[in-house]
């Protein structure tokens, strides 16, 4: 599992018929501190989340078991909205 802040949005007017309806999201991953780390990467958003949010994104075989995606062409679906992160006595 990834945590990500959502930075932007996707438009493919051309794209499988499979992701018809599909909202794609580019996401920045971040450390629970909420720091930017690694390279952004396009998901499909499955929870409605938007531009600014942090959110929890699955990759690879765990993308396509999202809700809908069975026989989808992802590598990255966004599955929860974070709303705080909390980790204790950490830097």
């Amino acid at each position: 599992m990834i945590l990500a802040r959502i930075v932007g949005t996707v438009v493919a007017t051309r794209k499988d018929p499979r992701l018809l309806s599909s909202k794609l999201m580019v996401a920045r991953p971040i450390d629970p501190h909420g720091k930017s780390e690694g390279n952004y990467l396009v998901a499909i958003d499955t929870v409605d989340a938007g531009v600014g949010e942090t959110v929890l994104i699955v990759s690879g075989s765990s993308a396509r078991m999202a809700a809908g995606l069975k026989d989808c062409p992802v590598d990255a679906a966004i599955v929860g909205i974070i709303d705080t992160i909390d980790v204790p006595g950490g830097n």
